[in-house]
């Protein structure tokens, strides 16, 4: 099936003339914003991010778009709650922001996922990683290690986790928790929790926090955090030092070197402090898999680490 037909008919309306763009076959973003007065809509097709030319639309065409498309996913969007992010068809991410937030006008983000999900061995078969990495990385899954897949915005992180759960054991129980559901995984024993944000008086909301709660009741052998983002890495932390074994996460950080600050910055969110961190990542996280986007667009693991106490201060070292 392809990405538009898995849309429903209301997400199909508020794409509108976008909708036949969906399903070209390396799309990967869409954005669509306001800029000098007029609507503007930019494609990355794998390699950089490119203008359509002679496409324009007006201001409130744009903000019409933002809303429709975060109606079709559920959620609501307005000057009082200016940003909304909602998962449409088939793993479709919608971001939207309108002003005053976006200060030119509406923008609109839009993440494409591949058409098919790879698995472990499409992935390496496209360059993915060396050899020695290979072998490192089938270990660490197939060994029960807690796995951190850390890259910058782009950089693969979601395709690169989903392969690497292909590689569990069939039998194993999967449960993934995800602000917006992008994993697509390729496991018959798999259960995708999603967060809900508060409706408009306030109420219903599901932290990532309160899922990874309910997640540990739900029998998994493995926990899969989509994004650490905010002080659920503390519960991540304390159901990974407590028996769940073979669980992962994603974080978003610029290099291999930069992931230790990028943990302490959310460790004091959830009130660590950088002691207390240091000592919970490195009992409970094993193995970093540090994830680039080269020039040429294509996702490739650019580094594996392991986390070490640098006496009481996180460090991480390089795995060759």
């Amino acid at each position: 099936m392809s990405r538009a037909a898995a849309l429903s008919v209301d997400a199909k309306r508020a794409f509108g003339a976008l909708l036949p763009m969906l399903d070209w076959p390396e799309l990967r973003d869409l954005l669509v914003q306001v800029s000098n007065g007029e609507g503007r809509l930019w494609v990355d097709h794998g390699g950089s991010m490119l203008p359509v030319p002679d496409w324009r639309v007006s201001p409130d065409t744009v903000r019409a778009l933002a809303v429709n498309l975060i109606a079709a996913g559920g959620r609501h969007i307005d000057e009082l709650h200016p940003c909304a992010d909602v998962r449409l068809g088939d793993g479709i991410r919608v971001h939207a922001v309108l002003p005053p937030a976006s200060v030119a006008g509406a923008a609109v983000s839009v993440r494409i996922p591949r058409a098919a999900p790879l698995d472990f061995v499409g992935l390496v078969s496209g360059g993915f990683c060396t050899s020695r990495q290979l072998e490192l990385l089938v270990a660490a899954v197939t060994g029960r290690k807690n796995l951190l897949v850390t890259g910058s915005t782009g950089s693969g992180k979601t395709t690169a986790l989903a392969a690497l759960l292909s590689l569990v054991p069939h039998h194993e129980r999967i449960i993934t928790i995800e602000d917006v559901a992008e994993l697509r995984l390729l496991h018959p024993h798999w259960v995708g929790l999603e967060s809900r944000q508060a409706n408009s008086e306030g109420v219903g909301e599901l932290s990532l926090d309160r899922l990874l709660r309910e997640a540990l009741r739900m029998r998994p052998d493995r926990i899969v955090l989509g994004e650490c983002r905010g002080a659920e890495l503390m519960t991540l932390l304390t159901a990974l030092n407590t028996g769940h074994d073979g669980g992962a996460g994603t974080l978003h950080a610029s290099s291999l070197v930069d992931v230790p600050a990028r943990l302490e910055a959310l460790g004091a969110l959830g009130g660590l402090d950088t002691r207390a961190l240091a000592r919970q990542v490195s009992a409970a996280l094993h193995l970093v898999v540090h994830l680039e986007r080269d020039a040429a667009g294509r996702h490739r693991l650019a580094s594996l680490g392991r986390f070490r106490l640098a006496g009481e201060v996180l460090g991480v070292e390089e795995v060759t």
